[in-house]
């Protein structure tokens, strides 16, 4: 009873001070922009950072990985936190702490300080991501109202992934790599301070305790097991350094669902994965990730260590691509009424794959238009058209309680794949590449890991049709 009351009083609080529902939306996609945009602004820098931290290779790889692999095992505590502690209070906390870890980021003067400081970044955007997905659709009744909000929170997410490139272009080319860092401190103050005075604070459920040992097993399990792909590159699959970290990564997510089947107050409750559109979605999601959130990483390398681009050049060759997500984020949901979710879902995974395929073919001297621009533009016109209808199905059918988590669990889905595909697109990459830096065996490596991510699309697109519930469901 006591909690009807307070879910009462605080509806009828929300209800007379409620901001605007485009300010809410423009809140929280501009947390979810800046969240987004910090897995892939590092790209362009990551060949100054190399030179004046001395980073190694697999340190490169982990500047990326420290803060994505950070972000998603930390996520579903995040989305749990906001659903028992409040949303507004959690998309605050994280906010404030990747602030402040961006600024220790940027000041950072040898590799262990940046690698710890994008790991604090990556706590800080797991509290803060799932707050965002949740505070947009608990602000928009579902239909086609929701489904537009969610596309344009998937096409600024998607955006700011995608111009990542273009904007830490032209921070290292006008200043320094530091400032890919540093550019999110008054952003991000300027977003908390319109956070804290706009945004209406709401919640779902008791004040249960939060599940940490299930976050440490899952964050401790998806780490381990990213560090064992990462020691394919150099030590091969069958070397023991690269199968224990493997097989503890295995086992520590295997304990983490059994702890969670045992739990009073489980972070992950596993009936959420009885539910068709949760579990094929999220599926779908982690599928698509670990093969799409390469090409950001290697078009990149590729503009800058064969062709020669500059990091300013190389940010804008990737514009063409950039604009191409957003068109295809907004343009699934007038598609969705016509063809279904499922079906928009599979038609962009098939159009990404083509241009993967696409890229595939690329050589050590393409020209911009065919090697660089027509492939980019379909791999990211279909990741955008895939995001929405997915998006929207695995947050679909779940109780409000389970709003938080569930938001989580597609960040977390979309994340840990990203990451973890990132992980083994680069060891096949290398496999085809060896010790050699010439063009054309860099280009063989590029290609090589841009076809098998082709494969793997396809292999998404027949799981979306065969799974994914033709439509969103209702509750």
């Amino acid at each position: 009873m006591t909690v009807m009351l307070r879910a009462a009083e605080d509806t009828r609080t929300s209800a007379r001070t409620a901001p605007p529902t485009w300010m809410v939306i423009a809140l929280a996609c501009a947390g979810q922009f800046l969240v987004v945009l910090d897995v892939s602004v590092v790209n362009v820098a990551l060949p100054s950072m190399r030179t004046d931290l001395g980073l190694s290779a697999s340190g490169l790889q982990w500047v990326v990985n420290a803060y994505s692999i950070a972000f998603a095992g930390f996520m579903l505590l995040g989305g749990r936190a906001g659903d028992l502690y409040g949303r507004k209070r959690m998309f605050l906390v994280g906010l404030a702490l990747f602030t402040i870890a961006s600024a220790a980021g940027g000041l950072a003067q040898e590799g262990t300080q940046l690698l710890l400081a994008r790991a604090a970044q990556g706590l800080g955007a797991a509290v803060l991501a799932p707050s965002t997905l949740t505070i947009l659709t608990s602000a928009v009744p579902e239909g086609a109202a929701r489904a537009r909000a969610i596309a344009t929170w998937t096409a600024v997410g998607a955006g700011g992934g995608a111009a990542g490139g273009l904007v830490g272009g032209l921070l290292v080319e006008g200043l320094s790599w530091r400032w890919v860092l540093l550019i999110n401190v008054p952003v991000g103050a300027l977003v908390l301070a319109g956070s804290a005075s706009r945004l209406v604070e709401s919640r779902a459920g008791d004040r249960r305790r939060l599940d940490l040992p299930g976050a440490v097993l899952v964050t401790a399990g998806l780490a381990t097991l990213a560090y064992g792909i990462v020691q394919t590159e150099a030590e091969g699959w069958a070397a023991p350094r690269t199968l224990v970290p493997l097989c503890a990564g295995v086992a520590l997510i295997g304990l983490f669902l059994a702890v969670e089947a045992r739990t009073a107050a489980p972070l992950m409750p596993l009936k959420l994965l009885r539910l068709r559109s949760v579990a094929s979605a999220n599926s779908a999601m982690f599928v698509s990730g670990s093969a799409m959130f390469c090409m950001w990483f290697f078009m990149t390398l590729y503009a800058q260590n064969v062709l020669g681009y500059s990091p300013l050049d190389a940010g804008l060759a990737l514009v063409p691509s950039s604009l191409a997500v957003v068109v295809g984020s907004k343009s699934a949901p007038r598609l969705m009424p016509v063809v279904g979710a499922r079906n928009t879902a599979v038609l962009g995974t098939l159009l990404a794959a083509a241009g993967f395929f696409w890229q595939s073919a690329m050589t050590a001297d393409g020209p911009f238009l065919t090697a660089i621009m027509l492939p980019g533009v379909l791999m990211m016109a279909g990741a955008g058209l895939a995001a929405t209808p997915l998006a929207s199905l695995a947050t679909s059918g779940a109780a409000p309680e389970d709003a938080g988590v569930v938001s989580g669990l597609v960040n977390t889905s979309r994340v840990m794949g990203g990451s973890l595909g990132l992980a083994i697109m680069s060891t096949i990459a290398a496999s085809r590449t060896g010790d050699s830096v010439s063009g054309e065996d860099l280009t063989a490596g590029y290609a090589l890991a841009f076809r098998v991510s082709g494969v793997m699309l396809l292999a998404g697109a027949l799981l979306m049709l065969l799974w994914l519930p033709r439509r969103i469901s209702r509750r």
